[in-house]
């Protein structure tokens, strides 16, 4: 497989490489389009904090940087099993732009091709011979940074699948490059309904002409849009950047589905807030906004034991710092939060 216009896409870039920031971008490296890029308004607002360097990446040692264990998850290369019925293929290892609280940032910088043939085989046999799987969800790296004719081989080859029934895409491209979101490529996705497409908008800033645009082209192409916004430290832990969020969304077509509390992995514990955050957020979205706009608030939880949504009034608080979390399966997970003062 190959990306989509991927010289030009080198230089288009802006590489973030001075004496200060070097030693945080040679473990993490930078990467941020021209577009994206013009939406700061200032060092430090809420766009420049998600996608440039900042020291504390490298002092953050205490968290792991594969949390949820995907590689033990992981039956064949690029692909994760983790639910019964579904599956996620990493079919990229590059984004437009490289977000800083990533939940995968073991992966950044660490080679650029996209998944294989052989691999993307592997994988496709692998959910062929699987026939409890009905769910594909293409994520990475950005699955919309391989190019038109990738993109068809590799849809095509999962529709050939008679059990696989959804096919879902992970993509910050209509965010970060939303001139990738053309007419053709539209016209392409189109012929593999059902077919759904996630993106990722964090703050009402990236809600723009040309965004909205992109989000217009898929919507118009019969493509369920839905949004995951990761709750961040600094970029949109106010109840009032998330109204406006969540109603911008629904504004342009956009679903809001989650609002994942910040993952535990390693370069990224400063972007984290406490639960009572992430529970006030969404007591002040419920009944403020339409309900259609107020998301899910779930925690990925660690050791590969999947997402839980929470509640206001659902979660049980054992210590300063322990909560106890139902999973799917009503397994009880001790889960480890900053220490918030009891009575």
């Amino acid at each position: 497989m190959q990306y989509f216009n991927n010289y030009a896409l080198s230089d288009c870039n802006i590489t973030v490489n001075t004496e200060s920031t070097a030693p945080i971008s040679s473990r993490y490296p930078v990467r941020v389009t021209k577009y994206y890029a013009n939406l700061i308004r200032q060092e430090g607002d809420a766009i420049w904090k998600q996608c440039m360097p900042d020291v504390r990446e490298i002092e953050d040692d205490d968290q792991l940087p594969d949390p949820f264990e995907e590689s033990s998850l992981s039956p064949v290369s690029g692909l994760i099993h983790r639910y019964p019925d579904r599956v996620v293929l990493l079919v990229s290892n590059i984004c437009p732009v490289y977000c800083r609280f990533c939940m995968r940032k073991r992966h950044v910088g660490s080679g650029d091709s996209p998944m294989g043939d052989t691999e993307l085989d592997q994988a496709l046999e692998y959910i062929a011979a699987n026939t409890a799987i009905h769910d594909v969800l293409l994520s990475g790296g950005d699955p919309l940074m391989l190019d038109d004719s990738s993109l068809h081989h590799l849809l095509s080859g999962l529709r050939a699948i008679n059990h696989v029934s959804i096919i879902r895409i992970g993509t910050r491209v209509p965010v970060t490059l939303p001139e990738r979101i053309t007419p053709q490529l539209c016209d392409l996705l189109k012929q593999f309904h059902p077919l759904y497409i996630n993106t990722h908008f964090n703050h009402p800033d990236e809600i723009t002409e040309d965004s909205s645009r992109a989000c217009t082209l898929l919507a118009d192409a019969g493509i369920p849009l839905g949004n995951q916004t990761v709750l961040l430290k600094g970029v949109n832990d106010d109840i009032g950047i998330m109204r406006k969020l969540m109603t911008g969304l629904l504004g342009i077509r956009v679903k809001p589905y989650y609002l994942h509390q910040m993952d535990l992995v390693r370069g990224t514990a400063h972007f984290r807030t406490s639960i009572e955050k992430g529970l006030e957020i969404v007591r002040g979205l419920r009944g403020h906004i339409s309900g259609l706009a107020v998301p899910h608030y779930v925690i990925d939880l660690p050791g590969g034991k999947g997402k839980v949504a929470i509640l206001p009034d659902d979660v049980e608080r054992v210590g300063a710092d322990v909560l106890l979390i139902r999973t799917y399966t009503g397994e009880r997970v001790m889960y480890r939060d900053i220490k918030f003062p009891l009575a």
